[in-house]
């Protein structure tokens, strides 16, 4: 089932945006982008995910953007050093030594990048976004139920005006036509070619079968556990129960009635 949500957080220090999006899948495969998000956070994204999806292709990306902030430090022990080769090469003075001087000495003078997004602040996003697109999910899951439940209805009324003739207006209706060709047929070989004709174009279990599997698809849907699997499964069924009654009618008004279904 398909769901889209983004979700956005915006302070002084940063702006987080989270998008989730879904498509339809065979089974349940996440994707979190970018690659380098920590470990703990991937796990507490797609252990959120599996507790409320079982299917889906579902992608996760995060853009974010941070004001940067640096710290700075000397390392003493490797201008202490410095020194000593200054003063053992009698070059300068080796008290009187200015940035200039060491900031192109690797090792000496140090900058660091202090601030980080704090991963409370992804999960915040994340979660926003997840509800999102939960919801998304569910208002789509409804239409989709509104569709199959109309075109349950529709089937169902199709269904019950499709009855066939029953085996004795059949049987009346063929020794009418057998009595117009004016032939000599043996009445008992007769009477079973007609009830094998009969019985071929009798539709009645495949009518009984399409009326249960409409209560069985209605059913699953109206379950807050339906399942998309079953529902295909069901649908293959309705298919194939169809495609016997279209070939068995020999009526046209009825073929067509098949065929609407």
């Amino acid at each position: 089932m398909t769901g889209y949500s983004i979700s956005k957080h915006i302070d002084n220090s940063c702006e987080v945006a989270c998008e989730i999006k879904s498509v339809n899948h065979r089974f349940l495969e996440i994707s979190t982008k970018p690659n380098d998000l920590s470990n703990k956070l991937d796990i507490f994204i797609r252990n959120t995910l599996q507790k409320k999806l079982d299917r889906g292709a579902v992608d996760v990306r995060f853009k974010f953007n941070q004001t940067s902030v640096y710290s700075y430090a000397v390392n003493k022990k490797s201008l202490k050093n410095l020194r000593t080769l200054l003063s053992d090469l009698s070059i300068g003075d080796p008290k009187n030594i200015s940035l200039s001087d060491i900031k192109n000495f690797p090792g000496i003078f140090e900058s660091k990048q202090e601030n980080q997004i704090p991963e409370a602040v992804f999960k915040k996003v994340f979660l926003n976004a997840f509800h999102g697109f939960m919801k998304d999910r569910s208002v789509e899951g409804e239409k989709i139920k509104k569709v199959f439940d109309k075109k349950i209805k529709k089937i169902a009324v199709l269904t019950s005006g499709g009855d066939s003739p029953g085996n004795k207006t059949r049987l009346s209706q063929l020794n009418s036509k057998i009595g117009k060709l004016n032939v000599n047929l043996d009445p008992d070989k007769l009477n079973q070619e007609a009830a094998l004709l009969i019985l071929k174009h009798d539709v009645a279990e495949e009518l009984e079968r399409i009326i249960f599997h409409l209560d069985s698809m209605q059913k699953e849907l109206s379950s807050k556990q339906a399942k998309g699997k079953k529902i295909d499964f069901i649908l293959q069924e309705l298919f194939r129960e169809t495609s016997t009654l279209s070939v068995k009618l020999d009526k046209p008004s009825l073929k067509e009635l098949a065929l609407n279904i």
